[in-house]
């Protein structure tokens, strides 16, 4: 029997992150913290946790029992590479309605990447976002 863990079992580790932000040194950190607690915001199951050395975002609410490496509870993480951007990785992107092609890239694995330059951009891009969002969350149920 594989060992449950907060992500398989849907316990969301916000000190975790917490902990994480505190010590991140990135020069959009604003963005950041913005879009953490934006994505928090958009639907009540969903939990974080630091996987892939990011904030990860996730389904918390009820689930058949599932292989780990299966990914399932998943939303969207955050990619931290380049300074002058931030990037959300929405692992089953490829699943969401996108009328206005905000989701980039077209890969095999069905992720797909929402780039941001600054707050500005986020906020023009919140709405879009918010229903990608709740969109992934529902597929979940």
């Amino acid at each position: 029997m594989k060992k449950e863990t907060n992500l398989t079992l849907g316990i969301s580790e916000t000190e975790k992150v917490d902990e994480y932000m505190k010590g991140l040194k990135h020069p959009m950190l604003n963005v950041m913290k913005y879009l953490r607690e934006f994505i928090l915001s958009c639907d009540k199951n969903i939990g974080e946790g630091i996987y892939w050395n990011a904030p990860t975002f996730y389904y918390t609410g009820k689930m058949k029992p599932f292989d780990p490496k299966e990914y399932k509870r998943y939303i969207v993480g955050f990619n931290f590479y380049k300074q002058d951007t931030v990037r959300l990785i929405f692992l089953k992107g490829a699943n969401a309605k996108d009328p206005k092609g905000l989701l980039e890239g077209d890969y095999k694995d069905g992720r797909r990447l929402m780039s941001f330059k600054s707050l500005e951009d986020v906020k023009s891009k919140e709405a879009e976002l918010k229903k990608i969002v709740k969109q992934l969350v529902k597929l979940m149920e």
